[in-house]
């Protein structure tokens, strides 16, 4: 039976918790797999990758089997037992021809390496607990005044930052530490909705991020928490996650609309540190001398107290 529902049209909490650990139990590698190829299939027209269109009525949006099979030179056979996870010690060859023939970014086919491999091991050990090195707090507070910047982790857990990012994003040293995620944030906090001003774009790689850290942890158990409470609570969040895009958020433009100072156009550059790959030092900067740059200024003279930040 359904549980109680709060005013606010969400589960009552007890549900939210069950419901949200039956949803993250669904991150199962053979099931990820074949739902991944056939995403990848349906974004593609016979067109796209030079053959030809019957015409006929198609039962399936985008590419059948047998013409992904024919690009990719295994047989239909082979490919139906790789989507449905019964295909153990899959070729590089055959993955770079399948990555090939549906145009797979670097992302996509990283992704589809590790859910293919993944299907057939043991269930490794949950990752243990992230930690952050004190140089890498020391080099978050030289930066503080001018770049906005903080560390992120598994499930874009955030862990460590800079005043001048809590002035810009909401003052996190008063949240709770497991409300300190980017994809929480972005999809509970309505804050955060009025804070980006192209907030479909950045819910959308939020979760292609997921998406990617679902691949290499699986087995993750707060990260399978996290995806069942967000499906349950945010309607977009379950049609994002849907799609099964998954993309490295390396750099980019921000478009923010701040309450306090206004817009912000930041710069966005993603570093991985090499010592820890689930790790990234995330970097926001203006342009010298812009309206943004003078907009981080005051932030900075404000700091994180800065009683119109956005909070949760």
């Amino acid at each position: 039976m359904p549980g109680p529902i709060a005013d606010n049209g969400v589960m009552g909490d007890q549900r939210v918790v069950e419901t949200a650990e039956a949803v993250g139990r669904a991150i199962d590698p053979r099931a990820e797999l074949g739902e991944f190829l056939r995403s990848r299939r349906a974004r593609l027209r016979p067109a796209d990758v030079g053959l030809p269109d019957s015409g006929r009525y198609r039962r399936v949006p985008g590419l059948r089997r047998e013409e992904l099979a024919q690009l990719a030179g295994v047989s239909v056979a082979y490919l139906t037992r790789l989507e449905q996870g019964r295909s153990p010690n899959v070729s590089d060859e055959v993955l770079d021809a399948i990555a090939r023939a549906l145009r797979l970014t670097g992302a996509e086919r990283a992704h589809l390496e590790h859910l293919a491999r993944r299907q057939h091991r043991p269930r490794p050990a949950p990752p243990p607990r992230q930690q952050v090195r004190p140089a890498l707090r020391g080099l978050l507070a030289s930066l503080d005044g001018t770049v906005p910047a903080y560390v992120a982790g598994r499930r874009s857990d955030i862990l460590a930052w800079n005043p001048l990012v809590s002035a810009v994003f909401g003052d996190w040293d008063r949240m709770p530490p497991e409300e300190r995620n980017c994809a929480r944030l972005i999809f509970l906090n309505p804050d955060y909705r009025a804070l980006f001003v192209d907030w479909e774009a950045q819910a959308a790689e939020i979760v292609a991020a997921l998406r990617l850290d679902a691949g290499r942890h699986p087995d993750d158990p707060r990260l399978v928490r996290l995806v069942g409470e967000l499906s349950v609570k945010s309607a977009d969040f379950r049609r994002l996650w849907a799609r099964h895009d998954v993309k490295e958020n390396a750099h980019g433009l921000k478009h923010l609309r701040h309450p306090l100072v206004g817009e912000l156009r930041l710069s966005l550059e993603t570093l991985r540190l090499p010592a820890d790959p689930d790790q990234a030092l995330i970097l926001y900067h203006a342009e010298p001398g812009s309206p943004t740059a003078e907009n981080l200024r005051l932030l900075a003279s404000w700091g994180p107290d800065a009683t119109s930040a956005p909070r949760a």
